[in-house]
């Protein structure tokens, strides 16, 4: 496979956008994926949102997002209180929160949901992502679960073993309120990596998969970036 590099001008920063509806959405889908980018890039500026959540929830999204940004730049974590379950019923607010981030960041990169996941709020906030974000790189992540929703993804990124046990190990400790679920452990959650590793024959036998619905490619021919 072709691997492909981030490049910006010298002193650039990076702005990545990160979606999702409940708390530990974002950590479980693309959280290996965040760790390596700001273990690879210093220049990265987050702009981290979670749309559901109640006291406890919202407290264990922002120690957890702190947590995974340790590294970023800038960051801004933000956790709206929309109920679980609910979110195709109060839709256009929703969407009024969308056209607030639209003015206020303009990120290169955006990680949501899956468009095709079976959860009514993750669809949704898929939905309003690629209703809101006309021009940008949008990568769908995905979230395990009883609905059996796994897909074929076609964008992988691998991840180091070391990446993968922090990601599993934050995910774990700072959401104690999931811990009675069944499926909320570390099988599950390196059983995926560890799936999607093979599919795209990762060196480090691990990856994160998301969906890649459009991206352009700009070459670079004067080697600006090296």
């Amino acid at each position: 496979m072709l691997n492909l590099s981030l490049c910006k001008p010298a002193g650039g920063v990076y702005r990545l956008l990160c979606l999702g509806a409940h708390s530990d959405d974002i950590e479980i889908g693309c959280g290996g994926t965040v760790l390596s980018l700001l273990e690879r890039y210093g220049n990265v500026s987050v702009c981290w949102v979670v749309f559901s959540s109640d006291e406890m929830r919202a407290r264990e999204a922002r120690d957890s997002a702190d947590a995974f940004l340790a590294r970023a730049r800038e960051k801004q974590v933000v956790v709206k209180s929309y109920r679980d379950g609910f979110f195709p019923f109060v839709g256009a607010r929703i969407k009024d929160d969308f056209e607030v981030i639209k003015r206020e960041f303009s990120p290169d990169l955006v990680l949501t949901h899956y468009r095709d996941d079976r959860h009514q709020d993750h669809r949704l906030i898929s939905d309003l992502t690629w209703n809101t974000f006309r021009n940008h790189l949008i990568l769908e992540y995905e979230i395990p679960k009883y609905d059996g929703d796994l897909g074929c993804p076609n964008f992988f990124v691998p991840l180091d073993e070391a990446v993968c046990s922090t990601k599993i190990r934050t995910i774990l400790a700072r959401f104690p309120s999931q811990g009675n679920k069944q499926w909320f452990d570390e099988q599950t959650f390196l059983a995926i990596l560890r799936l999607r590793g093979m599919e795209a024959n990762s060196p480090t036998r691990y990856a994160e998969a998301f969906y890649c619905r459009k991206a352009a490619i700009g070459f670079s021919w004067h080697g600006e970036c090296s």
